[in-house]
């Protein structure tokens, strides 16, 4: 509700108004003072915000508690051979040692999400290797993230657990503009060719994690600001004990953005975005086998764009509201060798599109799933991984059921040759029943103390059109030669093999692959009739290089480098795919562990895009990022960042601007 802003130190605009929040665990309480001002298009802007700690009885004793932030390790630690014993989930739903991996998989832990400093998950993973990204704007812009040049929608994404899968859209896709990184804890993404255990569509998978808490209360605060009226504040609140361990984190972000289509010569406005989020995990130990684990997620944005219509005339005064919600609560069985878990989750998804303040365009979807998984191990020479899922997606008035059942063996009878090799069987409502595989090995050997991987996988799954793509090639906006066209499912197949060298102070990976997806389902850019299926295959085939390593007890380095060569089935490069991605990092850290300075650097070239069927090419560009931060003293830490400080001019989608130079300030407190 609207308050007085009296409470707020600074004069405001008289058009302010404040809004107070209160968050609380137990006895730890955290309010919130939010000061907002109505923005040209009615939209709000938050330019200020303060933060009372209130702790109640706790008061006292909360500083008498001493809850220092995780200490920032060597980087040498991560390049050791202490590296490739780390356990990695998102290769087959089961903790895995990271040395015991034959798929490619990239990890990117809490301290280098903070070091990239970015406000988005895009941003971030955009600068891992394989991963391509286009954005329509700035911040909370259409986005597109494509593993190995294939596209979004098959990619799945996870966050604790719970699938951000989005059927109230084209395709069914995690709308990864409105994830911000606030949030996240830790990322691992699997590059290679089939999720299998995730589901015979998940050719790549974003699993993301919240952050983990400590033992007892903690609590942490973080605000920044910059250019093109940025403000974010966010915070995270836990609890971890013996029995029940409970997180929170909030974010509230805003900016005014920038004009971002370059067809908009008429009302030539800024292009903002809002977001508010709340991300909550509960943990509770029900007895010393059985655990319960909730998640609960909740994101409200608001999108300005350009480039709706208004009857039939186009305009650029264009609004997308988005609304999400989503539960989930499994339990975990855990006795001697063997594991079960039990899962159900729910997401529902609003959306609305405004053009000149009416609503234009509106969709709901939702996605119901029901999850058991089986974990045998020690079994004679072999762990076995077996699972049901069956899953209900929504679009409006149309839904869909499919059903799967999984096994995978991962083989356990050797110190170096590791193995696994899993089926899968899908029954989908409307297009039948489909088979799906995936084989890996990996053998490693000693090399005097480092170690040398080879490595390989190969796959194969399908993809059912979404209900979007069928209900619109049936319904009234269809014409020749979409409309009555009925799609059938996509197949697809990949394999990639190669080597990991890790060393004391530095690792090397070097990975080939390539990726085929048959009768792929496209919108008709040509003729704008509907979705079309191209016989044929689509193909992405090149190679990875990934390497980071400990140049000296403070410095540290990382780049990736992408060849990606695309063809669709008609000979033409594939859409917004660059050939050519390179990544570099550079870290510093002074001895005291008080001073932190990074660079990062990518380069994008040979890319292509469509405009109205007529193909043209996107400049090729360098982005450098930098940022610094300072521990002024224990909890309180100071850090600057300079967005494209060359302050590059480019396109990553064809009409569309990116971000020029921009710098942001900010304060992370933490207990």
């Amino acid at each position: 509700m609207a308050e007085p802003c009296a409470l707020l130190p600074v004069p405001l605009p008289d058009e302010s108004f404040c809004q107070r929040r209160h968050f609380g665990v137990g006895e730890f309480h955290w309010e919130l003072y939010m000061s907002f001002f109505t923005g040209p298009r009615g939209l709000t802007r938050a330019p200020l915000f303060t933060g009372t700690l209130l702790a109640g009885s706790l008061l006292s004793s909360l500083s008498n508690i001493s809850l220092a932030q995780s200490s920032q390790q060597n980087f040498a630690q991560n390049t050791s051979q202490d590296s490739i014993e780390e356990l990695v989930v998102v290769g087959n739903r089961f903790p895995v040692p990271r040395r015991q991996l034959a798929t490619s998989v990239s990890v990117v832990d809490a301290q280098q999400i903070r070091d990239y400093g970015s406000f988005t998950l895009t941003d971030i993973l955009r600068q891992t290797a394989a991963v391509g990204a286009s954005s329509n704007g700035g911040v909370g812009s259409l986005s597109t993230l494509r593993i190995r040049g294939e596209q979004g929608f098959r990619t799945l994404t996870v966050f604790d657990g719970m699938r951000l899968s989005d059927p109230s859209g084209t395709q069914v896709a995690a709308p990864i503009e409105h994830l911000l990184a606030s949030e996240i804890g830790r990322i691992e993404v699997l590059r290679g060719p089939q999720g299998l255990s995730y589901g015979a569509d998940a050719g790549g998978v974003i699993n993301i994690s919240s952050a983990p808490n400590q033992s007892g209360f903690s609590g942490a605060i973080d605000a920044q600001g910059g250019a093109r009226g940025t403000q974010q504040l966010s915070t995270q609140l836990g609890f971890g004990g013996e029995r029940v361990d409970v997180s929170l984190a909030a974010s509230d972000f805003g900016t005014d953005g920038f004009n971002s289509r370059l067809s908009d010569t008429d009302l030539l406005d800024d292009d903002g975005y809002d977001n508010e989020t709340i991300h909550a995990r509960v943990g509770v130990k029900l007895t010393e086998s059985l655990d319960l684990e909730l998640v609960r997620r909740e994101t409200s944005s608001e999108s300005q764009f350009d480039g709706c219509f208004s009857g039939f005339n186009q305009v650029n005064e264009c609004l997308s509201v988005y609304d999400f919600t989503g539960s989930r609560a499994v339990l975990n069985y855990q006795s001697g060798s063997v594991t079960q878990s039990l899962a159900y989750a729910l997401t529902e998804t609003d959306r609305d599109n405004l053009s000149e303040g009416v609503s234009a365009f509106g969709a709901a979807g939702e996605l119901e799933r029901w999850e058991y998984q089986l974990g045998l191990s020690d079994l004679p020479g072999f762990d076995l991984i077996a699972g049901v899922d069956l899953e209900r997606e929504v679009n409006g008035a149309d839904d869909r059921d499919n059903s799967g059942v999984y096994a995978e063996v991962l083989s356990d009878f050797s110190e170096r040759w590791f193995i696994t090799l899993g089926f899968r069987q899908d029954d989908n409502e409307d297009f039948g029943e489909f088979t799906s595989y995936r084989l890996s090995s990996a053998y490693l050997i000693d090399l005097g103390g480092n170690t040398l991987k080879l490595k390989g996988a190969v796959g194969r799954g399908f993809r059912a059109p979404s209900l979007y793509e069928i209900s619109y090639n049936e319904g009234p906006w269809a014409s020749p030669p979409a409309a009555g066209l009925a799609l059938n499912a996509e197949q697809s197949s990949g394999f990639e093999f190669g080597f990991e060298y890790s060393a004391d102070r530095y690792v090397v990976e070097l990975v080939a692959f390539q990726q085929d997806v048959e009768d792929a389902i496209d919108f008709d850019l040509a003729g704008f009739s509907g979705y079309l299926q191209f016989e044929g295959r689509n193909r992405s085939e090149g190679i990875e290089l990934v390497t980071r390593a400990s140049l000296t007890e403070t410095l540290s380095a990382t780049a990736n480098f992408t060849l990606n060569k695309t063809k669709r089935a008609n000979g033409l490069a594939r859409l917004r795919r660059p050939e050519q991605m390179l990544n570099l990092g550079l870290s510093y850290q002074d001895p005291a562990g008080k001073l932190r300075i990074n660079a990062f650097y990518r380069h994008s070239q040979n890319a292509i895009d469509e405009q109205a069927g007529t193909l043209i090419d996107l400049d090729d560009f360098g982005v450098l990022d930098l940022n610094a931060s300072y521990t002024l003293r224990e909890g309180v830490e100071l850090y600057v960042r300079l967005e494209n400080s060359i302050d590059e001019q480019y396109r990553e989608v064809g009409d569309y601007r990116s971000a020029n130079r921009g710098a942001f300030a900010g304060v992370r407190l933490s207990l």
